[in-house]
């Protein structure tokens, strides 16, 4: 037997806000969470805007003695699962620990850690070194950390696929569930790395945006002045259950997951493939899938960057995969308002496709005024709209030209 997968909790800490009830204002109300770098100094730096989570406070679900031995990046998945599981009302006191997997995404791990200790290494020499320094960093962390915290002993790990790594989290987190390895499983991606060094690389890329006079209208996606993308930060959490297991404790169920794909581009570490193939082909498969019509599909989460590259070319994917239907599709992107949180964007842009099917309303793509005529879909251009949403898909391509694509319906009894 193949098991559905429903969502019944979900937990954020974001730039937008913290908590499912702020992070879901803010996204229909258009409010973005871009600011002038507050975290050090960016003199010399093109790039002085990012998408900081304001207003963080740990002290509910970490002692100071925890937050400490942790990264921010793992601070930030350890305050989002408890919020999920908070708001799955899911007792893990009553469970199985056996049957409780953690399967996180993060794309860079505890770069603000490595940083911090290095410096240390270099004034102050090798024995002031943190002992905690090597797990605080490792990617795998957050996860092991969330699995301590609770007493999960089900399946663990981390998948580390840049941009694409809470996506392809979220999408093996649902297999596994398919075919009952485990009950339960605490899902997502977290990421930090708004740090001296990571925004030196990605400045150095040309990957960023300069429109430092204006930072809340920087992040422009699919709008023909867009001219880079924005860094954020922060956690997307779900709780992922069979749902013979939601349905036994009679749980609130926001959506279904129907569908997986993931793909390779095989082309360049940084640029999509100038076709758009393997992001549509992931597409395909995650239909395939959840055995539904690209005509059935209402809307779509898109990984809309901002930047030149990416934006056309998911708009000429998108276009292959549903091809008229396309023209009917709503389309829209949460980093116009949340930048991009790299490996974390997955959890929290499947959260709020989650919440645009449980609450028919569709968040908009903020800062969209000049069309580009090779992205001319229907991107929900600055104001929410309220429609029905049946089935949604969510994209997420990555560096190195990981994509993954994860398809949520709206949840039917039998």
């Amino acid at each position: 037997m193949i098991n559905r997968v429903v969502v019944t909790g979900v937990g954020l800490v974001t730039p937008v806000g913290i908590g499912k009830e702020e992070f879901w204002q803010s996204l229909i109300n258009g409010r973005s969470g871009i600011g002038k770098i507050s975290y050090f100094d960016t003199s010399g730096y093109p790039a002085k805007i990012a998408a900081e989570v304001k207003d963080f406070d740990y002290g509910n679900y970490i002692s100071t003695k925890e937050a400490n031995r942790m990264d921010k990046s793992t601070q930030f998945s350890v305050v989002a699962t408890m919020l999920a599981m908070e708001d799955s009302k899911l007792k893990f006191t009553e469970e199985d620990p056996y049957s409780i997997g953690v399967i996180i995404g993060s794309g860079i791990g505890g770069i603000g850690t490595f940083e911090k200790q290095h410096k240390v290494l270099l004034e102050k020499g090798s024995n002031r070194v943190s002992p905690f320094f090597i797990p605080m960093m490792i990617s795998n962390i957050s996860a092991g950390e969330i699995a301590i915290k609770i007493g999960a002993k089900g399946p663990n790990g981390v998948i580390t696929t840049a941009c694409a790594s809470a996506t392809h989290a979220i999408g093996i987190a649902f297999k596994l569930l398919q075919k009952g390895d485990t009950q339960v499983i605490i899902s997502g991606g977290t990421e930090a790395a708004i740090t001296p060094m990571a925004l030196a690389g990605f400045c150095k890329m040309r990957a960023l945006s300069i429109q430092n006079n204006n930072p809340a209208y920087a992040s422009r996606p699919f709008d023909k002045e867009r001219d880079g993308f924005v860094m954020g930060e922060g956690s997307g959490i779900l709780i992922l259950e069979t749902l013979q297991h939601a349905k036994k404790r009679n749980a609130n169920i926001y959506a279904e997951i129907l569908g997986f794909g993931m793909t390779a581009d095989a082309y360049h570490v940084t640029a999509p493939s100038p076709e758009g193939d393997s992001a549509s082909q992931a597409m395909k498969i995650a239909l395939e899938d959840a055995k539904i019509k690209p005509s059935q599909i209402d809307y779509i989460n898109a990984h809309g960057t901002s930047t030149p590259l990416n934006d056309k070319l998911e708009t000429l994917s998108i276009k292959k995969v549903f091809d008229k239907h396309a023209y009917n599709l709503k389309i829209s992107s949460n980093k116009s308002m949340t930048g991009h949180l790299l490996g974390a964007s997955g959890g929290v842009e499947a959260i709020a496709t989650a919440l645009t099917i449980k609450e028919e309303v569709i968040p908009p793509t903020i800062n969209y005024h000049y069309p580009d005529p090779e992205c001319d879909l229907d991107y929900v251009p600055n104001k929410a709209e309220q429609k029905l949403v049946k089935y949604a898909l969510s994209n997420s391509f990555g560096f190195g030209g990981h994509n993954g694509v994860v398809i949520l319906g709206k949840y039917m009894e039998d």
